[in-house]
This record gives C-alpha cells, sequence and structure tokens, in this order.
C-alpha cells in the first residue's frame, strides 16, 4: 500500500514536436491536491484504490476499513500489508481492522514497496493536461483507477519482484 499525490500542478512528460518549434504546454500551476491510495496483490496484480482530499491518521483508518471491507480481511482471511514509514501510518492510536496486520518496510527504501510502481500506471492519461478543478481531476483519476482494476496482468507484471514471496506451486 502507498499513498500519491496529484493535483492542479500539472504532471508533465516530453512529448515530440517538429524540428525547430517548440512544444506547447497548457498549465496553470495551481497548489491543490488529491491523494491517492493504492494497495495491491503482487502475486494477483489485484488492486483496491481510494481518492481523498487530505492525507492525516484519521483517513488512513477509513482507507484501511475500506481495503477490509473490500478484501473480506476477517477471522477467516488474514492480509500482511506492507507500508512505508510515514507518519499517519504509524501504529500509536491507529484502529486497524481485525484480520490485517501492518508491517512497516525499512526507511528510504521507496524500491522494495510493489505499490510504489502503481503511480506510472495512474499518472499516464493525467500527463500534460491541465485540470480547471479538483472535481475535474478526481473523475479522470477515478475513471483510470476504474480501468487499471480490469488490467491486473499489467500491474501483476510491474509489481511482482522476483524476489517476492510466492505460493509452493508457483516458480
Amino acid at each position: 500500500m502507498d499513498e500519491h499525490r496529484i493535483g492542479l500542478k500539472p504532471i508533465t512528460r516530453g512529448v515530440w514536436a517538429p524540428v525547430g518549434e517548440r512544444p506547447i504546454a497548457i498549465g496553470h500551476h495551481r497548489f491543490e491536491w488529491l491523494y491517492v491510495a493504492g494497495f495491491v496483490e503482487p502475486l494477483t496484480g489485484k488492486t483496491v484504490w481510494n481518492i481523498a482530499e487530505a492525507i492525516s491518521k484519521e483517513m488512513f483508518e477509513l482507507m484501511l476499513a475500506d481495503f477490509a471491507k473490500s478484501t473480506g480481511v476477517g477471522q477467516a482471511k488474514r492480509i500482511v500489508l506492507q507500508l512505508d514509514n510515514a507518519g499517519w501510518h504509524g501504529p500509536v492510536n491507529l484502529a486497524v481492522p481485525d484480520g490485517l496486520r501492518l508491517v512497516f518496510q525499512p526507511a528510504h527504501s521507496p524500491e522494495l514497496q510493489p505499490a510504489e510502481r502503481l503511480w506510472e500506471f495512474l499518472d499516464e492519461p493525467l500527463a500534460n493536461r491541465c485540470f480547471e478543478t479538483l472535481n475535474d481531476l478526481d473523475k479522470a483519476a477515478g475513471k483510470r483507477c476504474v480501468e487499471l482494476t480490469r488490467q491486473s496482468e499489467i500491474i501483476r507484471a510491474s509489481t511482482l519482484f522476483h524476489w517476492w514471496p510466492r505460493q509452493n506451486n508457483e516458480k
């Protein structure tokens, strides 16, 4: 699981332009943000997404509760969730749903986090676009999240690291 900030300040990517011409990029830098939380199961590529206008411990608790509900975690199904060390992830005063165990990765090691690979897919249709309002951005990001839930093979190929634990019958 990881969070990603997107906003009204455009995500810029290189584009092709005729020789001798500069590409035109429409942009209006405004510092308003949305936070996208992505939960990924590397073995299957299944994802669960949340989009919020803020990030805090209280919001993170709501995201965990939604994730638990979406995946059916509880007494009969247990999930180990790998997290970075963001301040709102800390276990102090954090309500964690039954059946969910939080495991924290070493500090400053995003390369160990499979969910970090989700953001290139999320950003793709948002790059080089100028959104007028957070609501417009929310609609575009929400649409992309829905599309990505149907692309589990692509997600799996990007998030299933060679060293990631596998089931006994899988090589």
